[in-house]
């Protein structure tokens, strides 16, 4: 997964300024209690990333995204 389409799935799913927040803001535990910022900023791979969110956020997720 290209780092713009993990963006783009964030703000589809939770809207542009709502994504920024919880890339800030949010630690998740798939990623070791990092913030997806923080994880991005340590090397990980968008698509782990963007697993760890949709396991986090479950059925806010859109099914047809959650690959």
């Amino acid at each position: 997964m290209q780092f713009s389409d993990f963006w783009d799935r964030m703000d589809s799913t939770f809207g542009s300024s709502y994504a920024r927040s919880i890339a800030l803001d949010h630690s998740l535990s798939d990623l070791g209690g990092q913030t997806i910022d923080q994880a991005f900023e340590q090397g990980e791979n968008a698509k782990r990333i963007w697993m760890a969110v949709c396991r986090e956020f479950g059925d806010r997720v859109p099914r047809h995204l959650r690959r």
